[in-house]
Protein backbone atom coordinates (compact mmCIF):
# COMPACT_ATOMS: atom_id res chain seq x y z
CA UNK A 1 0.00 0.00 0.00
CA UNK A 2 2.58 2.39 0.47
CA UNK A 3 4.61 1.97 -2.45
CA UNK A 4 1.17 2.33 -4.47
CA UNK A 5 0.85 5.72 -2.62
CA UNK A 6 4.51 6.93 -3.41
CA UNK A 7 3.84 5.78 -6.94
CA UNK A 8 0.95 7.86 -7.37
CA UNK A 9 2.50 11.03 -5.72
CA UNK A 10 5.33 10.04 -8.07
CA UNK A 11 3.16 10.09 -11.13
CA UNK A 12 1.93 13.37 -9.66
CA UNK A 13 4.71 14.98 -9.42
CA UNK A 14 5.91 14.22 -12.80
CA UNK A 15 2.90 15.10 -14.39
CA UNK A 16 2.90 18.61 -12.95
CA UNK A 17 6.66 19.16 -13.78
CA UNK A 18 5.80 18.06 -17.63
CA UNK A 19 2.74 20.54 -17.74
CA UNK A 20 4.91 23.40 -16.01
CA UNK A 21 7.88 22.05 -18.41
CA UNK A 22 5.15 22.55 -21.43
CA UNK A 23 3.85 26.11 -20.72
CA UNK A 24 7.50 27.32 -20.05
CA UNK A 25 8.03 26.31 -23.57
CA UNK A 26 4.85 28.38 -24.81
CA UNK A 27 6.04 31.19 -23.13
CA UNK A 28 9.33 31.21 -24.20
CA UNK A 29 8.04 31.39 -27.75
CA UNK A 30 6.18 33.97 -26.99
CA UNK A 31 9.16 36.02 -25.46
CA UNK A 32 11.44 35.30 -28.19
CA UNK A 33 8.36 36.58 -30.75
CA UNK A 34 8.27 39.67 -28.75
CA UNK A 35 12.16 40.31 -28.88
CA UNK A 36 11.39 39.74 -32.79
CA UNK A 37 8.88 42.56 -32.83
CA UNK A 38 11.03 44.48 -30.71
CA UNK A 39 14.09 44.40 -32.60
CA UNK A 40 12.54 44.78 -36.29
CA UNK A 41 9.53 46.98 -35.28
CA UNK A 42 7.12 44.98 -36.38
CA UNK A 43 4.03 45.79 -33.92
CA UNK A 44 1.45 42.54 -35.62
CA UNK A 45 4.37 40.49 -33.74
CA UNK A 46 3.33 41.55 -30.22
CA UNK A 47 -0.23 41.75 -30.98
CA UNK A 48 -0.02 37.73 -31.38
CA UNK A 49 2.18 37.26 -28.53
CA UNK A 50 -0.60 39.07 -26.29
CA UNK A 51 -3.24 36.76 -28.35
CA UNK A 52 -0.87 33.60 -27.29
CA UNK A 53 -0.60 34.64 -23.77
CA UNK A 54 -4.52 35.01 -22.92
CA UNK A 55 -4.64 31.14 -24.48
CA UNK A 56 -1.97 30.11 -21.71
CA UNK A 57 -3.68 32.40 -18.88
CA UNK A 58 -5.14 29.49 -17.11
CA UNK A 59 -1.65 27.64 -16.80
CA UNK A 60 -0.23 30.02 -14.71
CA UNK A 61 1.27 29.20 -11.57
CA UNK A 62 3.95 30.68 -9.48
CA UNK A 63 6.32 27.74 -10.32
CA UNK A 64 5.75 28.55 -14.03
CA UNK A 65 6.26 32.86 -13.32
CA UNK A 66 9.32 32.25 -11.32
CA UNK A 67 11.14 30.33 -14.13
CA UNK A 68 10.11 32.61 -16.65
CA UNK A 69 10.82 35.78 -14.67
CA UNK A 70 14.25 34.12 -13.74
CA UNK A 71 14.83 33.32 -17.81
CA UNK A 72 13.53 36.65 -18.97
CA UNK A 73 14.91 38.88 -16.17
CA UNK A 74 18.68 39.20 -15.22
CA UNK A 75 18.58 37.59 -11.58
CA UNK A 76 19.09 40.68 -9.25
CA UNK A 77 17.67 42.94 -11.07
CA UNK A 78 15.06 45.32 -9.80
CA UNK A 79 12.52 44.37 -11.99
CA UNK A 80 13.11 40.75 -11.37
CA UNK A 81 13.02 41.42 -6.86
CA UNK A 82 10.35 43.19 -7.22
CA UNK A 83 8.18 40.91 -9.38
CA UNK A 84 9.47 37.60 -7.29
CA UNK A 85 7.91 39.35 -4.05
CA UNK A 86 4.47 39.54 -6.03
CA UNK A 87 4.37 35.40 -6.33
CA UNK A 88 3.73 33.30 -3.74
CA UNK A 89 6.40 30.80 -2.13
CA UNK A 90 5.06 27.35 -3.19
CA UNK A 91 5.71 23.79 -1.58
CA UNK A 92 8.96 21.48 -1.56
CA UNK A 93 7.51 19.96 -5.03
CA UNK A 94 6.78 23.41 -6.75
CA UNK A 95 10.47 24.22 -5.72
CA UNK A 96 11.90 21.26 -7.11
CA UNK A 97 10.13 21.80 -10.35
CA UNK A 98 11.03 25.19 -10.22
CA UNK A 99 14.87 24.51 -9.90
CA UNK A 100 14.86 21.26 -12.37
CA UNK A 101 12.96 23.93 -15.07
CA UNK A 102 15.06 26.80 -14.66
CA UNK A 103 18.70 25.08 -14.34
CA UNK A 104 19.07 24.48 -17.85
CA UNK A 105 18.02 27.67 -19.06
CA UNK A 106 20.06 30.86 -19.63
CA UNK A 107 19.29 34.54 -18.27
CA UNK A 108 18.69 37.28 -21.01
CA UNK A 109 22.11 39.22 -21.96
CA UNK A 110 20.24 42.37 -21.78
CA UNK A 111 16.89 43.61 -20.44
CA UNK A 112 14.39 44.59 -22.76
CA UNK A 113 11.98 47.00 -21.58
CA UNK A 114 8.78 44.76 -23.16
CA UNK A 115 10.21 41.46 -21.70
CA UNK A 116 9.80 43.42 -18.36
CA UNK A 117 6.88 44.98 -18.96
CA UNK A 118 5.34 41.59 -20.56
CA UNK A 119 6.67 40.02 -17.38
CA UNK A 120 4.61 42.69 -15.48
CA UNK A 121 1.32 41.91 -16.97
CA UNK A 122 1.48 38.03 -16.29
CA UNK A 123 2.34 38.64 -12.80
CA UNK A 124 -0.90 40.38 -12.69
CA UNK A 125 -3.00 38.14 -14.87
CA UNK A 126 -1.83 36.04 -12.38
CA UNK A 127 -2.90 37.69 -9.14
CA UNK A 128 -6.38 38.57 -10.51
CA UNK A 129 -7.14 35.02 -11.43
CA UNK A 130 -5.78 33.83 -7.98
CA UNK A 131 -8.04 37.14 -6.03
CA UNK A 132 -5.58 38.49 -4.94
CA UNK A 133 -6.68 42.17 -5.41
CA UNK A 134 -4.44 44.21 -2.94
CA UNK A 135 -1.49 42.31 -4.82
CA UNK A 136 -2.75 42.89 -8.37
CA UNK A 137 -3.05 47.02 -7.13
CA UNK A 138 0.43 47.24 -6.29
CA UNK A 139 1.77 45.13 -8.97
CA UNK A 140 -0.22 47.38 -11.47
CA UNK A 141 0.62 50.53 -10.15
CA UNK A 142 4.51 49.97 -10.08
CA UNK A 143 4.26 48.39 -13.67
CA UNK A 144 2.31 51.75 -14.47
CA UNK A 145 5.67 54.14 -12.67
CA UNK A 146 8.06 52.02 -14.84
CA UNK A 147 6.03 52.62 -17.92
CA UNK A 148 5.92 56.82 -17.48
CA UNK A 149 9.56 56.54 -18.15
CA UNK A 150 9.55 54.59 -21.13
CA UNK A 151 8.43 56.26 -24.71
CA UNK A 152 8.29 52.71 -27.29
CA UNK A 153 6.01 52.49 -29.84
CA UNK A 154 6.65 48.31 -29.45
CA UNK A 155 5.44 48.97 -26.05
CA UNK A 156 2.04 50.41 -26.95
CA UNK A 157 -0.07 46.43 -27.34
CA UNK A 158 1.31 45.31 -23.78
CA UNK A 159 1.04 48.74 -21.98
CA UNK A 160 -2.72 48.99 -23.55
CA UNK A 161 -3.61 45.75 -21.45
CA UNK A 162 -2.10 47.02 -18.92
CA UNK A 163 -3.52 50.17 -18.62
CA UNK A 164 -6.78 47.94 -18.16
CA UNK A 165 -6.10 45.50 -15.55
CA UNK A 166 -4.63 48.47 -13.45
CA UNK A 167 -8.45 50.01 -13.71
CA UNK A 168 -10.20 46.81 -12.98
CA UNK A 169 -7.68 45.71 -10.15
CA UNK A 170 -8.46 49.16 -8.38
CA UNK A 171 -12.55 48.28 -9.61
CA UNK A 172 -12.43 45.14 -8.24
CA UNK A 173 -11.40 46.89 -4.78
CA UNK A 174 -14.04 49.53 -5.01
CA UNK A 175 -11.24 52.39 -5.34
CA UNK A 176 -11.59 53.57 -8.89
CA UNK A 177 -12.02 56.99 -7.43
CA UNK A 178 -8.25 57.20 -6.28
CA UNK A 179 -6.56 56.15 -10.30
CA UNK A 180 -8.78 58.93 -12.24
CA UNK A 181 -6.02 61.68 -12.28
CA UNK A 182 -3.58 59.24 -13.02
CA UNK A 183 -5.66 57.68 -15.68
CA UNK A 184 -5.42 61.63 -17.24
CA UNK A 185 -2.23 61.94 -16.95
CA UNK A 186 -1.48 58.98 -18.92
CA UNK A 187 -3.80 60.04 -21.49
CA UNK A 188 -2.10 63.26 -21.97
CA UNK A 189 1.30 61.26 -22.24
CA UNK A 190 -0.44 58.79 -24.75
CA UNK A 191 -1.40 61.54 -27.30
CA UNK A 192 2.06 63.38 -26.65
CA UNK A 193 3.53 60.05 -27.91
CA UNK A 194 1.22 59.65 -30.78
CA UNK A 195 -0.27 56.15 -29.14
CA UNK A 196 -3.18 55.75 -30.78
CA UNK A 197 -4.50 52.68 -28.78
CA UNK A 198 -3.53 53.60 -25.71
CA UNK A 199 -5.22 57.03 -26.24
CA UNK A 200 -8.34 54.06 -27.33
CA UNK A 201 -8.03 52.16 -23.94
CA UNK A 202 -7.50 55.42 -21.48
CA UNK A 203 -10.38 57.38 -23.15
CA UNK A 204 -12.65 54.12 -22.69
CA UNK A 205 -11.31 53.70 -19.23
CA UNK A 206 -11.90 57.29 -18.21
CA UNK A 207 -15.42 57.19 -19.54
CA UNK A 208 -16.03 54.04 -17.40
CA UNK A 209 -14.77 55.84 -14.36
CA UNK A 210 -16.94 58.40 -14.62
CA UNK A 211 -20.11 56.48 -15.27
CA UNK A 212 -19.32 54.76 -12.70
CA UNK A 213 -19.84 57.27 -10.64
CA UNK A 214 -23.01 58.69 -12.66
CA UNK A 215 -21.00 61.41 -13.70
CA UNK A 216 -21.94 61.84 -16.70
CA UNK A 217 -21.59 65.77 -17.91
CA UNK A 218 -17.66 64.69 -16.90
CA UNK A 219 -18.00 62.05 -19.27
CA UNK A 220 -19.84 63.41 -21.78
CA UNK A 221 -17.27 67.16 -21.77
CA UNK A 222 -14.00 64.37 -21.50
CA UNK A 223 -15.59 62.16 -24.87
CA UNK A 224 -16.61 65.81 -26.68
CA UNK A 225 -12.94 67.43 -26.19
CA UNK A 226 -10.72 64.00 -26.85
CA UNK A 227 -8.99 63.53 -30.25
CA UNK A 228 -10.94 61.03 -32.45
CA UNK A 229 -9.54 58.90 -35.09
CA UNK A 230 -9.92 55.76 -36.89
CA UNK A 231 -10.14 52.52 -34.35
CA UNK A 232 -7.65 50.63 -34.00
CA UNK A 233 -9.25 47.65 -31.75
CA UNK A 234 -12.70 46.29 -32.26
CA UNK A 235 -13.19 45.55 -29.07
CA UNK A 236 -12.40 49.43 -27.88
CA UNK A 237 -14.37 50.72 -30.54
CA UNK A 238 -17.75 48.82 -29.25
CA UNK A 239 -16.70 50.23 -25.60
CA UNK A 240 -16.67 53.46 -26.65
CA UNK A 241 -20.30 52.97 -28.41
CA UNK A 242 -21.45 51.91 -25.33
CA UNK A 243 -20.47 54.43 -22.95
CA UNK A 244 -21.92 56.54 -26.01
CA UNK A 245 -24.70 55.11 -26.06
CA UNK A 246 -25.69 55.34 -22.33
CA UNK A 247 -24.83 59.32 -22.05
CA UNK A 248 -26.88 59.68 -25.02
CA UNK A 249 -29.65 57.86 -22.96
CA UNK A 250 -28.93 59.61 -19.80
CA UNK A 251 -28.98 62.92 -21.81
CA UNK A 252 -32.44 62.09 -23.54
CA UNK A 253 -30.73 61.91 -27.27
CA UNK A 254 -32.77 58.45 -27.85
CA UNK A 255 -32.10 57.89 -31.30
CA UNK A 256 -28.37 58.75 -31.21
CA UNK A 257 -28.05 56.00 -28.22
CA UNK A 258 -30.32 53.46 -30.14
CA UNK A 259 -27.84 53.50 -33.10
CA UNK A 260 -24.89 53.31 -30.67
CA UNK A 261 -25.97 50.80 -28.49
CA UNK A 262 -27.09 48.59 -31.39
CA UNK A 263 -24.13 49.01 -33.26
CA UNK A 264 -21.78 48.15 -30.25
CA UNK A 265 -23.91 44.41 -29.55
CA UNK A 266 -23.47 43.81 -33.74
CA UNK A 267 -19.88 44.34 -33.82
CA UNK A 268 -19.24 42.78 -30.53
CA UNK A 269 -17.40 39.49 -30.47
CA UNK A 270 -19.83 36.42 -29.76
CA UNK A 271 -17.80 35.08 -26.94
CA UNK A 272 -18.13 38.70 -25.26
CA UNK A 273 -21.73 37.38 -23.84
CA UNK A 274 -22.00 39.49 -20.92
CA UNK A 275 -21.15 42.80 -22.63
CA UNK A 276 -23.68 41.98 -25.63
CA UNK A 277 -26.18 41.02 -23.07
CA UNK A 278 -25.74 44.85 -21.31
CA UNK A 279 -25.70 46.28 -24.81
CA UNK A 280 -28.69 44.50 -25.45
CA UNK A 281 -30.57 45.89 -21.99
CA UNK A 282 -29.83 49.04 -22.70
CA UNK A 283 -31.18 49.22 -26.30
CA UNK A 284 -33.69 47.11 -25.04
CA UNK A 285 -35.07 50.62 -23.17
CA UNK A 286 -33.69 52.78 -25.30
CA UNK A 287 -36.48 51.41 -27.74
CA UNK A 288 -39.32 51.36 -25.51
CA UNK A 289 -38.50 55.09 -24.65
CA UNK A 290 -38.84 56.22 -28.26
CA UNK A 291 -42.25 54.20 -28.21
CA UNK A 292 -41.06 51.46 -30.04
CA UNK A 293 -41.98 47.41 -28.95
CA UNK A 294 -38.42 44.97 -29.16
CA UNK A 295 -39.23 41.73 -31.62
CA UNK A 296 -39.29 38.74 -29.58
CA UNK A 297 -36.43 37.03 -30.95
CA UNK A 298 -33.74 39.69 -29.09
CA UNK A 299 -35.02 37.95 -25.81
CA UNK A 300 -34.49 34.65 -27.08
CA UNK A 301 -31.09 34.91 -28.39
CA UNK A 302 -29.12 31.51 -26.97
CA UNK A 303 -27.33 32.26 -23.57
CA UNK A 304 -29.65 35.59 -22.81
CA UNK A 305 -32.98 34.56 -22.09
CA UNK A 306 -32.55 34.30 -18.23
CA UNK A 307 -30.39 37.80 -18.22
CA UNK A 308 -33.01 39.34 -20.20
CA UNK A 309 -36.53 37.85 -18.68
CA UNK A 310 -37.13 40.83 -16.50
CA UNK A 311 -36.88 43.04 -19.59
CA UNK A 312 -38.78 41.07 -21.34
CA UNK A 313 -41.89 41.16 -18.61
CA UNK A 314 -41.61 44.95 -18.80
CA UNK A 315 -41.68 44.96 -22.13
CA UNK A 316 -44.97 43.30 -22.02
CA UNK A 317 -46.14 45.52 -19.36
CA UNK A 318 -45.45 48.42 -21.95
CA UNK A 319 -46.93 46.75 -25.08
CA UNK A 320 -50.11 46.39 -23.26
CA UNK A 321 -49.98 49.49 -21.24
CA UNK A 322 -50.75 47.91 -17.97
CA UNK A 323 -49.86 50.61 -15.28
CA UNK A 324 -50.76 48.04 -12.37
CA UNK A 325 -48.52 45.10 -14.12
CA UNK A 326 -45.82 47.64 -14.88
CA UNK A 327 -45.78 48.42 -11.42
CA UNK A 328 -45.37 44.69 -10.13
CA UNK A 329 -42.94 43.77 -12.17
CA UNK A 330 -40.46 47.31 -11.66
CA UNK A 331 -40.87 45.87 -8.03
CA UNK A 332 -40.43 41.94 -8.29
CA UNK A 333 -36.91 42.82 -10.59
CA UNK A 334 -36.39 46.00 -8.12
CA UNK A 335 -33.14 44.92 -7.44
CA UNK A 336 -31.88 43.70 -11.39
CA UNK A 337 -32.12 47.05 -12.18
CA UNK A 338 -30.74 48.51 -9.30
CA UNK A 339 -27.56 45.89 -10.18
CA UNK A 340 -27.78 47.17 -14.21
CA UNK A 341 -28.32 51.12 -13.06
CA UNK A 342 -31.53 50.92 -15.14
CA UNK A 343 -33.93 51.61 -12.63
CA UNK A 344 -34.07 55.40 -13.74
CA UNK A 345 -34.53 54.80 -17.21
CA UNK A 346 -37.54 52.55 -15.84
CA UNK A 347 -38.97 55.32 -13.70
CA UNK A 348 -39.18 57.31 -17.09
CA UNK A 349 -40.84 54.40 -18.87
CA UNK A 350 -44.07 55.26 -16.70
CA UNK A 351 -45.44 58.00 -19.34
CA UNK A 352 -44.96 55.70 -21.74
CA UNK A 353 -47.28 52.99 -20.34
CA UNK A 354 -49.85 55.37 -19.46
CA UNK A 355 -49.87 56.34 -22.88
CA UNK A 356 -50.11 53.11 -24.16
CA UNK A 357 -52.88 52.47 -21.96
CA UNK A 358 -54.85 55.80 -23.29
CA UNK A 359 -54.60 55.06 -26.89
CA UNK A 360 -55.77 51.54 -26.31
CA UNK A 361 -59.09 53.05 -24.71
CA UNK A 362 -59.71 55.50 -27.05
CA UNK A 363 -59.04 53.02 -30.11
CA UNK A 364 -61.91 51.11 -27.75
CA UNK A 365 -64.72 53.19 -26.78
CA UNK A 366 -66.39 56.38 -28.74
CA UNK A 367 -66.92 58.34 -25.37
CA UNK A 368 -65.68 57.57 -21.88
CA UNK A 369 -65.88 59.52 -18.33
CA UNK A 370 -62.75 61.05 -17.10
CA UNK A 371 -63.56 58.75 -13.77
CA UNK A 372 -63.76 55.48 -15.95
CA UNK A 373 -60.10 56.29 -17.64
CA UNK A 374 -58.32 56.96 -14.41
CA UNK A 375 -59.74 53.42 -13.06
CA UNK A 376 -58.72 51.44 -15.98
CA UNK A 377 -55.34 53.42 -16.04
CA UNK A 378 -55.41 52.30 -12.31
CA UNK A 379 -54.25 56.11 -11.63
CA UNK A 380 -53.60 55.81 -7.90
CA UNK A 381 -53.66 59.27 -6.40
CA UNK A 382 -55.79 61.70 -4.58
CA UNK A 383 -57.41 63.20 -7.55
CA UNK A 384 -57.11 60.74 -10.24
CA UNK A 385 -59.51 62.36 -11.94
CA UNK A 386 -57.87 65.64 -12.76
CA UNK A 387 -54.99 63.33 -13.26
CA UNK A 388 -56.65 61.66 -16.33
CA UNK A 389 -57.92 64.83 -17.27
CA UNK A 390 -54.34 65.88 -17.45
CA UNK A 391 -52.95 63.35 -19.04
CA UNK A 392 -55.78 62.94 -21.99
CA UNK A 393 -55.22 66.50 -22.80
CA UNK A 394 -51.27 66.49 -22.81
CA UNK A 395 -52.05 62.94 -25.12
CA UNK A 396 -54.20 65.23 -27.76
CA UNK A 397 -51.82 67.57 -27.82
CA UNK A 398 -48.58 65.46 -28.76
CA UNK A 399 -51.03 63.88 -31.16
CA UNK A 400 -51.09 60.68 -29.33
CA UNK A 401 -54.62 60.16 -29.37
CA UNK A 402 -57.38 61.76 -31.76
CA UNK A 403 -60.00 62.36 -29.45
CA UNK A 404 -61.49 66.15 -27.88
CA UNK A 405 -62.26 66.36 -24.20
CA UNK A 406 -65.80 67.40 -22.85
CA UNK A 407 -65.20 69.44 -19.93
CA UNK A 408 -68.81 70.22 -18.67
CA UNK A 409 -69.70 66.34 -18.34
CA UNK A 410 -66.32 65.35 -17.68
CA UNK A 411 -65.93 62.81 -20.95
CA UNK A 412 -63.30 61.73 -23.17
CA UNK A 413 -64.74 61.54 -26.62
CA UNK A 414 -62.86 60.06 -29.54
CA UNK A 415 -63.01 60.74 -33.25
CA UNK A 416 -63.97 57.79 -35.38
CA UNK A 417 -61.64 56.42 -37.59
CA UNK A 418 -62.88 56.64 -41.08
CA UNK A 419 -61.72 54.22 -44.44
CA UNK A 420 -57.67 55.62 -44.70
CA UNK A 421 -58.05 54.64 -47.92
CA UNK A 422 -60.74 56.88 -49.02
CA UNK A 423 -57.92 59.45 -48.47
CA UNK A 424 -54.66 60.62 -49.70
CA UNK A 425 -52.75 58.93 -47.06
CA UNK A 426 -51.86 56.00 -49.18
CA UNK A 427 -51.11 57.64 -52.63
CA UNK A 428 -48.66 59.83 -50.49
CA UNK A 429 -46.81 56.89 -49.10
CA UNK A 430 -46.43 54.91 -52.06
CA UNK A 431 -45.38 58.47 -53.66
CA UNK A 432 -42.87 58.62 -50.59
CA UNK A 433 -41.66 55.14 -51.70
CA UNK A 434 -41.27 55.53 -55.23
CA UNK A 435 -39.17 58.70 -54.55
CA UNK A 436 -36.72 57.12 -52.08
CA UNK A 437 -36.19 53.95 -55.04
CA UNK A 438 -35.89 56.69 -57.46
CA UNK A 439 -33.02 58.45 -55.59
CA UNK A 440 -31.45 55.79 -54.97
CA UNK A 441 -31.22 54.80 -58.87
CA UNK A 442 -29.90 58.15 -59.34
CA UNK A 443 -26.95 58.34 -56.89
CA UNK A 444 -26.31 54.91 -57.36
CA UNK A 445 -25.73 55.79 -61.34
CA UNK A 446 -24.00 58.77 -60.36
CA UNK A 447 -21.89 56.82 -57.96
CA UNK A 448 -20.90 54.58 -61.43
CA UNK A 449 -16.60 54.55 -61.79
CA UNK A 450 -15.83 54.43 -65.59
CA UNK A 451 -12.54 53.56 -66.78
CA UNK A 452 -10.53 56.81 -67.81
CA UNK A 453 -10.76 58.29 -71.06
CA UNK A 454 -13.20 55.20 -72.36
CA UNK A 455 -14.61 58.05 -74.82
CA UNK A 456 -11.38 58.55 -76.42
CA UNK A 457 -10.74 55.05 -76.70
CA UNK A 458 -14.18 54.49 -78.37
CA UNK A 459 -13.04 57.40 -81.17
CA UNK A 460 -9.49 55.91 -81.77
CA UNK A 461 -12.03 52.50 -82.57
CA UNK A 462 -14.28 53.74 -84.78
CA UNK A 463 -11.26 55.32 -87.10
CA UNK A 464 -9.27 52.74 -86.77
CA UNK A 465 -12.72 50.41 -87.99
CA UNK A 466 -13.15 53.14 -90.77
CA UNK A 467 -9.28 52.92 -92.15
CA UNK A 468 -9.74 49.64 -92.25
CA UNK A 469 -12.77 49.46 -94.20
CA UNK A 470 -11.50 52.66 -97.04
CA UNK A 471 -7.94 50.66 -96.89
CA UNK A 472 -10.35 47.03 -98.16
CA UNK A 473 -11.91 49.24 -100.51
CA UNK A 474 -8.70 50.22 -102.21
CA UNK A 475 -7.07 47.17 -102.05
CA UNK A 476 -10.52 45.89 -103.64
CA UNK A 477 -10.36 48.81 -106.79
CA UNK A 478 -6.63 48.18 -107.54
CA UNK A 479 -7.54 44.18 -107.73
CA UNK A 480 -10.27 45.39 -110.05
CA UNK A 481 -7.56 47.54 -112.19
CA UNK A 482 -5.11 44.95 -111.93
CA UNK A 483 -7.30 42.73 -113.50
CA UNK A 484 -8.49 44.91 -116.37
CA UNK A 485 -5.17 45.50 -117.54
CA UNK A 486 -4.91 42.22 -118.40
Amino acid sequence: MTQDVEMKDHQTLLSVSSAVTSALHHLKEIASLIESGSYTKEIRRIFRAVRLTFGLRRKLTAPLLSAFIDFALQPGSEAHARLSLFLPKEGEHDMEVDTATSSVQTPAKYLLPELEIYCYLLVLLFLIDQKKYNEAKACSSASINRLKSLNRRTLDVIASRLYFYYSYSYELTGDLAEIRGNLLALHRIATLHHDELGQETLLNLLLRNYLHYNLYDQAEKLRSKAPRFEAHSNQQFCRYLFYLGKIRTIQLEYTDAKESLLQAARKAPVAARGFRIQCNKWAILVRLLLGEIPERTIFMQKGMEKALRPYFELTNAVRIGDLELFRTVAEKFASTFSTDKTHNLIVRLRHNVIRTGLRNISISYSCISLAEVAEKLRLNSETPVADAQSIIAKAIRDGAIDATLDHANGWMVSKETGDIYSTNEPQIAFHSRIAFCLNMHNEAVRALHFPPNTHKEKEIAEKRRERQQQEQELAKHIAEEDDDDF
